[in-house]
């Protein structure tokens, strides 16, 4: 009898053992619903008062907010090895480590409202609503990628989303564009117009604020410093780094841009600002990239592997989140492991994908490049094959 009590015990204990421990402490964990936070108080210029220095962060937003920031830099991260295995060839540029500027922007304006940035696109191109799978594959060239594979890192859209661009500072007239646009509608949607430190020195950057000025156009510049130009430091290209002051004639904003509420709370209120018909408004988030500035850029010829670990190991923005969140009782440790799984599976799937699917035949590279006219031939690289822009 003690003999078969003791094998009924057993397996009982045995069937409780194969529960996994996280959905164990996960079920029987009592949340918060939201939590007040104490947030950094941003610098400004030409204006009396700022975005606020508190914010409250539900759980739903808060659990939203770090899978989408873990999704970016596994993805960012993916890219990285897809590209050292030749699956990926020509410019890419990673923004691993400036996840919060991304989440945090999205988080701040309307979907209808409109974003347009630099080559250093990826993390938009993920918030703004194409999903992994396609960004890899456009990555890698196939033709499930968001443009069929024909347009690669740096020319990537979605509804609103008027890509990367690869002319530095290109994006900021074409902006002020958008902007113009949605004045001239008056649909009260704004649009953020993203370039970073080094392109703040360009002259058609100033041509831009000059005109959103006069106009009063409903467009945020957003300056994302990450302390480089390439592999320049910033006080090295620049007579003066501060980038939200730059509008001279417009008011700016400088923000913790490794804080994702910050970011958010700092969004909002440049985006009331515009939405309130007080014309243009400058935002310079402080930020930092992890990899270098681009593929062929190992990162560590101009600052050191010591700089680059003391960021990640005081200002990450992603484990800055995490801490605040298991702090404040609003998630548990073991919940953002399952998060790590779910999406380093959704990463590992969409690579997958990205190698195997086929890339766009040779007679649909010359498809839409011009939307009104008669199909015409186009000659490629050698003068027998011929190509038809079909419309």
């Amino acid at each position: 009898m003690k003999k078969m009590l003791a094998a009924a015990v057993s397996r009982v204990l045995s069937r409780v053992a194969q529960k996994p421990a996280s959905r164990v402490l996960v079920a029987s964990c009592n949340y918060s619903n939201d939590a007040m936070f104490e947030i950094k108080k941003c610098d400004l210029y030409r204006l009396e008062e700022g975005p606020p220095v508190t914010t409250v962060l539900t759980r739903e937003d808060g659990l939203k907010y770090y899978r989408m920031m873990q999704t970016i830099r596994r993805m960012e991260l993916k890219a990285d090895q897809l590209y050292k295995q030749k699956f990926i060839r020509g410019f890419c540029h990673l923004c691993d480590g400036q996840e919060a500027c991304c989440v945090g922007l999205e988080a701040g304006i309307n979907p209808t409202d409109h974003v347009i940035t630099s080559y250093r696109a990826h993390g938009l191109c993920y918030t703004r609503g194409l999903s992994v799978r396609s960004i890899l594959a456009e990555l890698t060239g196939r033709r499930g990628g968001c443009a069929k594979g024909k347009g690669g890192s740096m020319h990537m859209y979605v509804k609103n989303f008027y890509g990367g661009n690869g002319i530095v500072g290109a994006q900021a007239p074409l902006g002020a564009g958008i902007a113009l646009a949605c004045k001239y509608k008056g649909n009260n949607e704004v649009c953020l117009t993203l370039y970073g430190d080094g392109a703040a020195n360009q002259g058609q950057i100033a041509e831009a604020f000059n005109m959103a000025a006069l106009w009063k156009l409903p467009c945020v510049f957003i300056c994302e410093n990450n302390l480089y130009g390439m592999g320049t430091a910033a006080e090295r290209a620049a007579a003066s780094t501060d980038y939200y002051k730059r509008g001279h004639f417009i008011p700016g904003l400088r923000v913790d841009g490794m804080d994702v509420l910050c970011v958010r709370e700092a969004t909002k209120f440049a985006a009331d600002y515009c939405r309130s018909e007080k014309g243009p408004i400058v935002m310079e988030l402080q930020t930092y990239r992890y990899h270098g500035h681009s593929m062929s850029d190992p990162g560590i010829s101009y600052r050191t592997r010591q700089e680059i670990q003391n960021v990640r190991s005081k200002s990450d923005p992603i484990m800055l989140l995490k801490d605040r969140m298991v702090n404040s009782k609003l998630a548990t440790i073991e919940e953002f492991k399952e998060i790590d799984v779910e999406v380093r599976k959704e990463i590992e799937d969409a690579a997958h994908f990205a190698i195997t699917d086929p890339e766009p035949p040779l007679e649909e590279l010359g498809h839409h490049i011009y939307c009104d006219n008669e199909p015409f031939e186009v000659r490629g690289s050698s003068q027998w094959i011929k190509f038809k822009s079909l419309s």
